[in-house]
């Protein structure tokens, strides 16, 4: 027994000095790790498919498409609204991953079956999109919920590196067997990492009692939320701080929705097959960019220079290439800010904007939440598509032209940034969501 308690030491000081994890965390921050990668690797093998689909359609096909998942996610939300009101609490996440692998089954079925996938395809795309977002996004509902905001700070962006795992290793997957074993095929076996990340969900519950000693973070396990099914609306159309939350990933849309149209057309000359290839190739980058930055930056830089450096840094990066895109209107040049957008997003955006929602409660985690990173991101994007379309087709705008727009973009979503972190600095779990808190440690 000796030696297994040394290399525990052993895991445990590498731990702490890479990412300043605690002994008594070592364990849910290993779970919680292994979960997100399980979680998007079955995302990451689905992706290059879903992306590749959208090169045979118009940008105004792609853009009804996102109309399309903006209505969905609209009402996909509401139902998990109901949902989290009415299912106990220790069943609700598991629920939902279950729910997803059983449709990824149904669309493998489907497409063994039809003979004519137009309609199916564009379901699938509308169905990947809304799952994009809401597997992640309850996952760290489910982290907020499981971890203080002191260790949030530390570690969510260790945790959020396990998500970059698995988007290396899912689309390296589909990159290199997708030849061989088709693209049905990868339903089921993104079907599969979801039912075996099941019982990770259960364990992390337990450790948050067992070994963070967390209880105090929200209610007991066995509750269910309750309230409004439809709460998560008012409370984002109440408060500030969620408001600002909203437009922060709006902005981000905007970003990511003109560089994405612009590779989608850079790409339509290409065939099914290497269009894959390419996708998956570029998310093999951003996410081995990510692993790095995220596992040993970010939680170090949000700690040193606070939560509005860290929201700020990113958009202004992207500020500085879109003006370089601006000048030199090159293919490549695109690639570049389309990688960093994303690598930055998953390694220092991402998990900094995931710290925000451990100052507000329960409730909010997990109806608000929902609301905000999947109705105002998809309409986000479904608003930004139509503007996209308006500036190139309409306008007859070209790529420089659109980059100099998306310069001012970012601006303002480094500044938006800035302002989260100032209010994240005012805001405790027991002070109501949009208002600064008068008293106790967070306050001033």
């Amino acid at each position: 027994m000796a030696p297994q308690r040394q290399g525990t030491s052993l895991l445990q000081r590498v731990l702490a000095v890479a990412s300043n994890i605690e002994p008594q965390e070592t364990r849910a921050v290993l779970a919680s790790f292994t979960l997100v990668l399980m979680l998007m690797g079955s995302y990451y093998i689905l992706r290059p498919i879903r992306d590749a689909m959208a090169s045979n359609w118009t940008d105004t096909e792609v853009s009804q498409l996102w109309t399309m998942t903006f209505v969905f996610s609209f009402l996909a939300v509401s139902l998990y609204g109901a949902a989290v009101a009415r299912i106990r609490f220790a069943r609700l996440v598991p629920t939902v991953y279950g729910f997803f692998a059983a449709s990824f089954v149904l669309f493998y079925l489907g497409m063994q079956t039809l003979t004519e996938r137009t309609l199916l395809d564009k379901s699938f795309y509308v169905w990947i999109s809304l799952f994009s977002l809401f597997h992640i996004s309850v996952f760290w509902s489910f982290m907020a919920d499981t971890f203080s905001r002191p260790q949030a700070l530390r570690l969510f962006a260790f945790i959020g590196a396990g998500a970059s795992v698995g988007g290396i290793a899912g689309p390296a997957f589909a990159a290199f067997l997708v030849g061989d074993l088709g693209t049905n095929n990868l339903m089921l076996v993104a079907a599969s990492l979801m039912v075996l990340a099941l019982p990770l969900v259960v364990w992390v519950q337990r450790l948050k009692i067992s070994d963070l000693q967390n209880q105090a973070v929200s209610a007991t396990e066995r509750d269910h939320i309750g309230g409004n099914p439809l709460a998560g609306f008012t409370e984002l159309l109440n408060s500030r701080y969620l408001l600002g939350i909203g437009l922060f990933i709006f902005l981000y849309t905007a970003i990511s929705s003109f560089v994405y149209f612009e590779l989608k057309n850079l790409l339509a000359d290409y065939d099914m097959e290497t269009r894959s290839a390419i996708w998956a190739g570029m998310d093999l980058v951003v996410n081995s960019m990510t692993l790095l930055i995220a596992a040993f930056a970010t939680g170090r830089i949000a700690q040193r220079f606070g939560l509005s450096f860290t929201l700020a840094l990113v958009p202004l990066l992207i500020a500085v290439g879109m003006l370089l895109l601006a000048a030199s209107p090159l293919v490549w040049v695109v690639v570049g800010v389309q990688v960093a957008r994303r690598a930055g997003n998953y390694a220092i955006t991402r998990p900094a904007r995931e710290m925000l929602f451990t100052a507000v409660d329960r409730e909010t985690r997990f109806k608000a939440k929902q609301v905000i990173d999947i109705v105002v991101y998809r309409g986000g994007d479904m608003l930004n598509a139509w503007a996209f379309t308006a500036l190139t087709q309409g306008l007859g705008l070209g790529l420089a032209s659109v980059a100099a727009v998306g310069a001012g973009i970012a601006l303002l979503w480094a500044g938006t940034g800035v302002y989260l972190g100032r209010q994240f600095l005012r805001q405790t779990p027991e002070t109501p969501p949009g208002h600064a808190a008068t008293e106790g440690p967070a306050a001033g």
